[in-house]
């Protein structure tokens, strides 16, 4: 839906909210037509329910109004003596419309005085949670939201194991496209493959101010912009489901070209603009490298892995031929350190040659090692569109930009013709941001230089903080990597671990809170 079908929307609830309320705004002792003015028409409703005022911002905050919008309809009922189980069940399924039902046929009592307080146990634990809900979803959705690392594309960096803090506030938290969705929950209910929201109605794409902007070498999650889901929502054989753009699954990667960056890669390493792109400390890009052994002198790979810290899953590669092991990833201080190991006679890195099938824009010229250049979109700026430059801006232009109505682009290609909404263009304007994201373990990451750019209208957020990292090769308390609980994801030097800071911040708080009860206790006697 565009901002104006939202706005038309917006006007029809308003009628329906008059239309169904109108007598109990009388009722309550106010004026009709305070019923019929947007916003100002909640505010005083909160008055008449014996709420605050501030509830009116939740009914207009996508998600969490799907949690409000029951909530007020049983206190409307209930501030004109409708109390019973009945009432209630009837307010929530009927999506408000026993409001409307009892402004027309029963008697209006309003209860000016009626106590707010939960009348039993369970009524009591069911405000409480839904309070709960309310401020966990406003954080997850707007603030900060937890993540886990699956794969090794960023080894090093972030280990699969780790468990992030994500923070929405960093780049702006991006207003939910989805309107209708359970809270807390990505794209399917826990457990089940069922979907966890509806298709319609959507929101155009909005953002909220950010402290920053996206920079290069930033480790950033997304949504991945290529995402379908195959015989998850539907049986096997069908084309696959293509989800909304915030419902898409979470990647993480890193930013290695911006808005308005020419970017290219030389034997796997990145260029920008031409010159080489400077990598934080602790970035720690990997490769595959071939190992050649004498084949003589005995090794001991598993205590060689151990010292070199490769990690599972992004290290050794158990094909060992007569003279050769290969490991599938390297950084280039732990290559240096296999030279000078006694039986190694080579370390060379292995680099991709020739054309490589599935690279980004498919057009037979590049490998994952050797790619580009190629121009990143930038917001504002135009390009050239011709049959060279199409195949780089052809999905971005049909799937990500839209026409001035908010619909998709209708591109269209007629011999040398190109056609735009029916109309030939030998040049396009981009309207959103573009980014280039790419995995530190480069052999061993599916990224944009396999599927492409991500808009700018698919960032979620910047992982800040480590706040647990589980060794799946481990046992018992050997499982967590202490080292890397409570540690900052970004920064200067190496990573730090704050924990015995947070254990020693517990410690004073509970000792403290222990000899505060004591104390207050002896005062009372």
């Amino acid at each position: 839906m565009t901002l104006f079908q939202w706005f038309v929307f917006f006007l029809f609830i308003q009628v329906v909210h008059f239309v169904a309320t109108w007598k109990m705004y009388e009722a309550a002792g106010r004026n009709k037509w305070e019923a019929a003015v947007p916003v100002y028409n909640a505010i005083v409703l909160m008055k008449i329910i014996g709420r605050p005022s501030w509830w009116t911002v939740l009914l207009f905050i996508p998600i969490i109004n799907l949690i409000m919008f029951p909530v007020i309809w049983v206190e409307t009922i209930r501030s004109f003596g409708k109390r019973s189980t009945i009432d209630t069940l009837l307010a929530v399924f009927t999506c408000g419309l026993y409001v409307g039902y009892i402004n027309y046929t029963q008697k209006l009592t309003y209860v000016a005085d009626r106590s707010l307080v939960p009348e039993n146990k369970t009524a009591d634990t069911i405000s409480s949670l839904l309070f709960a809900i309310v401020v966990a979803t406003i954080v997850h959705t707007y603030i900060i939201q937890p993540f886990t690392i699956p794969t090794s594309s960023l080894e090093k960096s972030l280990l699969i194991g780790d468990y992030l803090f994500v923070s929405k506030a960093n780049f702006g938290a991006r207003v939910p496209m989805t309107t209708v969705a359970l809270p807390m929950v990505h794209d399917s209910i826990p457990g089940t493959k069922k979907k966890s929201y509806l298709d319609f109605p959507q929101l155009p794409y909005m953002r909220l101010p950010g402290i920053e902007k996206v920079n290069r070498t930033d480790i950033v999650v997304f949504n991945w912009p290529v995402d379908t889901v195959h015989y998850f929502f539907e049986p096997k054989g069908r084309p696959g489901v293509i989800k909304p753009v915030d419902k898409e699954s979470n990647y993480v990667k890193r930013c290695v070209g911006i808005p308005g960056d020419n970017l290219s890669i030389k034997d796997g390493i990145v260029y920008i603009d031409g010159k080489v792109l400077a990598m934080p400390e602790r970035a720690k890009p990997q490769f595959s490298y071939a190992v050649a052994i004498d084949g003589k002198t005995p090794i001991d790979f598993e205590s060689l892995i151990k010292e070199l810290d490769i990690t599972d899953g992004a290290g050794f590669k158990n094909e060992q031929s007569r003279d050769t092991v290969f490991f599938r990833a390297l950084t280039a201080a732990s290559a240096e350190r296999l030279k000078n190991t006694p039986g190694i006679t080579a370390v060379k890195q292995v680099i991709a040659k020739g054309v490589e099938e599935g690279i980004f824009p498919h057009i037979h010229k590049w490998n994952r090692d050797n790619f580009g250049p190629i121009y990143i979109p930038q917001a504002g700026k135009t390009v050239a569109l011709n049959q060279e430059t199409l195949p780089f801006y052809e999905r971005i232009i049909k799937t990500y930009e839209k026409d001035e109505n908010g619909n998709n682009n209708d591109l269209k290609v007629t011999g040398s013709e190109i056609r735009l909404n029916g109309q030939i263009v030998t040049t396009y304007t981009f309207k959103q941001d573009y980014y280039w994201m790419m995995g530190d373990n480069r052999h061993n990451s599916e990224d944009s230089r396999y599927w492409g750019f991500v808009p700018e209208d698919h960032i979620v957020g910047k992982p800040i903080f480590i706040w647990l990292s589980l060794d799946a090769n481990g046992k018992g308390i050997n499982k967590v990597r202490w080292d890397r609980v409570f540690t900052t994801v970004s920064g200067e030097g190496q990573p730090q671990s704050y924990l015995k800071y947070f254990l020693i911040f517990l410690a004073i708080y509970f000792v403290g809170e222990h000899f505060y009860k004591k104390r207050k206790s002896n005062d009372d006697i």
